[in-house]
């Protein structure tokens, strides 16, 4: 398999396996003009297994939505072919309109104009709950 390398883009890795195409709907990647490249299941000593995303343009990724979706996530910024910055992802501590509430009693549902909004409760079990009604986020 050959993909072709990234002048100006970024990449998004480490991301676990199966998790890629989550990410692509996230970011509305189909919506891009560029060459999107998806590598799933590609071999890691430090994973096992993990997927890969590169994007060929560069453009702002929403860091709080990767962190919820997988907080090992990197993603590195390429510039003239060469990497210039590498980020990490972390679980954050709210995340905005990444997730909707599904309580049909919370006033995100009644009020569509109302961001979805949910605070991490549990670290350790990577627990989210809308901050409107408390209902946990799937």
């Amino acid at each position: 398999m050959h993909i072709d390398e990234i002048i100006n883009g970024i990449v998004i890795d480490h991301i676990a396996a199966g998790k890629s195409m989550e990410i692509y709907k996230l970011l509305n990647l189909d919506a891009l003009e560029c060459s999107v490249a998806i590598i799933k299941n590609v071999p890691s000593k430090k994973m096992g297994k993990k997927d890969i995303i590169k994007i060929d343009e560069a453009l702002d990724v929403n860091l709080d939505a990767l962190g919820y979706i997988d907080n090992g996530i990197t993603i590195n910024t390429i510039e003239n072919g060469v990497k210039t910055n590498k980020r990490h992802c972390e679980l954050p501590e709210r995340i905005k309109n990444v997730v909707k509430c599904k309580n049909p009693r919370c006033i995100t549902s009644t009020e569509q104009e109302i961001d979805h909004i949910f605070k991490l409760t549990d670290r350790e079990n990577k627990v989210y709950r809308c901050i409107y009604c408390e209902m946990k986020a799937k």
